[in-house]
């Protein structure tokens, strides 16, 4: 490929194809990063934080007590 071959046009679809073999794409990249986030303890985080706000509800409503 000559330094200005992409003035002329031609198949993107085809140089993407054959430049970025094996790579991945931006959007893959970005979904795998979330789902990593997401797996990695996150959910587990949040999980966690609403029972205990749950238990400290509960134990206010049996004390009598409010806010």
């Amino acid at each position: 490929m000559s330094f200005l071959s992409w003035l002329g046009g031609g198949n993107d679809r085809q140089l993407a194809e054959e430049q970025y073999a094996g790579r991945e794409s931006a959007s893959g990249r970005a979904s795998r990063k979330r789902r990593e986030r997401y797996h990695s303890g996150g959910a587990t985080r949040a999980a966690r934080k609403g029972q205990a706000w749950d238990d400290a509800s509960r134990r206010r409503e049996r004390q009598g007590g409010s806010r």
